[in-house]
């Protein structure tokens, strides 16, 4: 199943659908995108379970901490640029900032999808690239970047058994798997993709496998790298990238996001308080993304840097100025 092209929507509906077998708390929450996020089979099946709150993003997020507060676990879906995008206020006055019986926050699980720049022909107005920061700023939220399906079933599944607001954003297009179904997530904890000695290479979402074929390619010219799926971005798992960083001596971050803010400001964050080493950071260099056909999302990509030939030029760069 390694490379294969997969639906990151496809598996969130099939876990809402086992957890809700299993678990008749678990409520599911759509604006008016069921259909494209792939929940409407939960609806379905479960129609006493189901709301479609129609294209009132701030509602869904009201509604789904009303849920919550009942004692339901709530999952919210809608797309990136509306969810956090239309409704921040909602999100940290409504979710996180009710902390009832000693919690942190209520137990809502966002979960969106069209994050990032490859979204399509929609353009820079829908192309969400700022959630990472706005997400990870709010006390008591988790945030996950997903690299493939694999990881989206395990984490959804996660979300459903650990109480307390979550974030969790996938990608439109189809994207390789890159995790064997026997991989196992934990929030707060990064996971090992490749070991090396030369250089670490941090990712999250589709750049995970831009990051590994980064690395492929290095090796046939001797540099070896150490690759790391940074899918918890918080919290974040600092012991490995402070260990990663005395290993390797330089760090190179990628990510389908602004590069304000997010994967590459917290991994500068950790390792400057602990073993400050050299560190790049690659995705969109603080500007809006742009309009692009299904078939032109790699040349957007490219245009923006977001490829494993970029990321393996910028391991070249660092490594030069490693501590001697």
């Amino acid at each position: 199943m390694i490379g294969q092209m997969t639906d990151m929507r496809t598996a969130y509906g099939k876990a809402l659908l086992e957890i809700g077998d299993e678990n008749p708390n678990v409520v599911v929450l759509g604006a008016d995108t069921t259909d494209s996020l792939k929940t409407a089979d939960f609806g379905k099946k479960f129609p006493d379970r189901f709301f479609n709150v129609g294209i009132a993003e701030a509602n869904l997020v009201s509604v789904s901490a009303g849920l919550a507060i009942s004692g339901k676990t709530a999952f919210a879906s809608t797309y990136a640029i509306f969810l956090p995008g239309r409704c921040v206020d909602q999100i940290r006055n409504a979710i996180a900032y009710p902390s009832p019986n000693g919690n942190k926050g209520l137990n809502v699980k966002l979960v969106v999808s069209h994050g990032g720049i490859s979204v399509g022909a929609d353009g820079g107005s829908h192309q969400q690239i700022e959630d990472i920061a706005i997400m990870r700023a709010i006390p008591h939220f988790s945030v996950f970047i997903p690299a493939d399906t694999v990881a989206v079933g395990k984490l959804t599944r996660l979300m459903s058994q650990r109480y307390g607001p979550f974030y969790m954003r996938m990608t439109r297009s189809n994207s390789p798997v890159v995790h064997e179904d026997s991989q196992e997530f934990e929030a707060g904890k990064g996971i090992t993709m490749r070991e090396g000695a030369d250089c670490t290479i941090a990712a999250c979402g589709i750049t995970v496998k831009m990051a590994l074929d980064a690395a492929d390619s290095l090796k046939q010219e001797g540099v070896s790298c150490k690759v790391i799926d940074m899918f918890s971005i918080k919290p974040i798992d600092s012991a490995l990238l402070e260990k990663s960083a005395r290993e390797t001596g330089c760090i190179v971050t990628c990510e389908e996001h602004n590069i304000m803010g997010g994967l590459g400001s917290a991994v500068a964050e950790v390792v400057s308080e602990s073993y400050p080493v050299p560190i790049k950071r690659i995705g969109v260099n603080d500007r809006f993304g742009e309009s692009a056909r299904d078939s032109e999302i790699p040349l957007l990509l490219e245009k923006h840097g977001l490829t494993s030939i970029n990321i393996a030029k910028a391991v070249r760069e660092i490594t030069g100025k490693k501590k001697q």
